[in-house]
């Protein structure tokens, strides 16, 4: 039989798998190049499709693809204004992820 102490182990080992597992989903959504750069440019400010495509010369249909899977992945949200459509970063957690990776990789 479980002691108290085993199963509050047992319980806590469960929300780390849990958690290891949206971990490595979020990772694999910014593992890809072309998602990465636009994660990075939505994370300086909101930006409309048409500066994005400009800004990291990914292109049709490539960028909507991409912006489709971060949007899906609930890391960024839209806005639409008239024909425009602009994106910013709806999770706190890809900001925080974004920075660290700017301070390590992109900072001089």
């Amino acid at each position: 039989m479980l002691m108290l102490a085993d199963k509050r182990r047992v319980a806590e080992f469960k929300k780390m798998q849990a958690s290891a597992v949206k971990a490595c989903d979020f990772l694999k959504v910014i593992s890809n190049p072309n998602r990465l750069m636009l994660l990075c440019e939505i994370a300086v400010g909101e930006r409309c499709v048409g500066d994005l495509e400009d800004s990291t010369g990914i292109r049709q249909p490539t960028l909507s693809q991409q912006l489709t899977v971060l949007r899906t992945k609930k890391m960024v949200k839209t806005r639409r204004e008239g024909k425009q459509i602009y994106y910013s970063l709806a999770s706190d957690v890809a900001l925080s992820v974004m920075n660290v990776l700017y301070d390590h990789f992109c900072k001089k």
